[in-house]
């Protein structure tokens, strides 16, 4: 009754080494006089390079991990994962899901059918692949005699070829490249090994005990053979392990998964596939798996931790505001910049205040559940020692980062406005810690004293 555990590409960190590592590594080289062939050579060394980087980072990184997850209650470490799982996993696909309202609409509630209610099918297969092909054949039937969504049309033909990933030493000629890059990389190395630790409590809490720093391990691993061998996109253990549980899946499901995808990759029928599968019977699946672990953040959580889960979903939000509104097709990038660094008197603006809560929001989000968990266990010394390593991971832009791409950096080299956000949120930290210290001087009462040691 063992679940694998999911691994596959990290979205958001892929699209962060695409838009602020590749492309403006492309036109860098291209300012240094390179062709386009050349500079295309150079900046995919680049993200191999940038893999290793990340990969040897997570690899140290992964012996910390059972350390981390003892110290860390279990509200935060779900309450963390549970807010991400219902702001991007949860609300982004819905979206996509609606973009075609009938087809997605009733492949969301077949699935609902299935996996929620518990529902009887007609057929013996599987509930997901029943939502999932009646979802396909509702989307091409209706497209093609008219009734679809505005725009349907088939897609082309891909064409098949076969190209082995072999092992390369190319990365060694774009590591040099990748120091400016460094302030970029490491974030998104880190925010995957907090992933890991937290998907592994996720697993646990389901009933499949990993160790914390095997999975850790696996995942650096893979995020290096994958730079090895020419990938530029990071690999990450993923959220949903419960919810993979209940659709039933066990031991080989994840290994199949790998099997299909790669020989996907080698043939290219990968591509075909992206063409031809309809995002709106795509999207529901990723819903119910946002729901699911949202649920067990909240259903394996202590009862009293409730608040610290319900807290540690706001910086979730903060970061699915920054996808959106960071978008340059909904906001041209020198209107955000205005948008950013709009002062009306009445404190930071808007959207800079959005940006910095939402960049690093996973530890965001543990540092602040931990916090109050401790506060409600009233082991208040112990919230404000942990709200001022949330002023330290501030100051340098672990969490809380005033540069809009999430980057960190020495807080003495901040000017103006960022600097002022910047020791502003540091300064909230450590505000609230020696509040909560000088509050834990007070003297306990004796029933006091008997609920924190119990």
């Amino acid at each position: 009754d063992v679940t694998a555990m999911p691994l596959g590409l990290d979205a958001p960190t892929s699209i962060g080494m695409a838009l602020l590592v590749l492309g403006p590594g492309f036109l860098g080289f291209r300012q240094q006089g390179l062709d386009e062939q050349a500079a295309a050579i150079a900046t995919w060394q680049l993200g191999m390079a940038s893999l290793v980087v990340m990969g040897v980072l997570k690899l140290v990184l992964s012996f910390f991990g059972d350390a981390i997850t003892r110290a860390v209650p279990r509200a935060a470490l779900l309450g963390s994962i549970g807010g991400a799982a219902l702001a991007l996993l949860g609300f982004l696909p819905l979206i996509e899901t609606l973009r075609s309202p009938v087809v997605g609409f009733v492949t969301f509630g077949l699935l609902m059918y299935v996996l929620v209610a518990k529902g009887k099918l007609p057929v013996r297969m599987p509930g997901v692949l029943l939502a999932f092909i009646v979802g396909t054949v509702l989307y091409y039937g209706l497209g093609m005699a008219g009734l679809g969504t505005p725009g349907f049309k088939l897609p082309d033909a891909v064409p098949l070829r076969f190209t082995l990933p072999l092992p390369t030493l190319g990365f060694l000629e774009g590591l040099p490249h990748t120091v400016p890059y460094l302030p970029l990389l490491l974030p998104f190395g880190l925010l995957m090994v907090v992933g890991g630790i937290n998907v592994s409590e996720s697993a646990r809490a389901a009933g499949d005990d990993y160790r914390t720093r095997d999975v850790l391990l696996a995942e650096a691993v893979s995020t290096l053979v994958a730079g090895f061998c020419g990938g530029v996109a990071q690999t990450t253990p993923y959220i949903g392990q419960p919810a993979y549980k209940h659709m039933g899946a066990r031991t080989g499901y994840t290994l199949l998964t790998g099997l299909f995808i790669g020989l996907g990759g080698v043939f290219g029928y990968v591509s075909g596939l992206v063409q031809w599968l309809p995002i709106a019977v795509l999207a529901p699946i990723i819903v119910y798996v946002g729901m699911d672990i949202t649920v067990q953040a909240f259903h394996d959580s202590p009862r009293k931790h409730a608040p610290a889960v319900a807290l540690a979903f706001l910086p979730s939000v903060a970061y699915l505001l920054v996808i959106k509104l960071g978008n340059p097709m909904w906001i041209a990038p020198d209107r955000f910049a205005a948008l950013y660094n709009g002062i009306d008197g009445h404190g930071l603006p808007d959207l800079a205040t959005i940006v910095t809560l939402g960049n690093g929001f996973i530890i965001t989000a543990m540092i602040w559940s931990t916090a109050l968990v401790a506060m409600i266990d009233q082991r208040f010394r112990r919230a404000a020692a942990v709200l001022l390593v949330g002023a330290v991971l501030t100051l340098f832009g672990f969490i809380h980062s005033v540069d809009p791409r999430g980057s960190i950096y020495w807080p003495w080299t901040l000017e103006g406005l960022p600097r002022a956000i910047a020791w502003q949120f540091a300064g909230a930290y450590v505000a609230l810690a020696v509040l909560l210290g000088l509050l834990s001087l007070q003297r306990q009462s004796p029933s006091e004293s008997a609920g924190t040691a119990h």
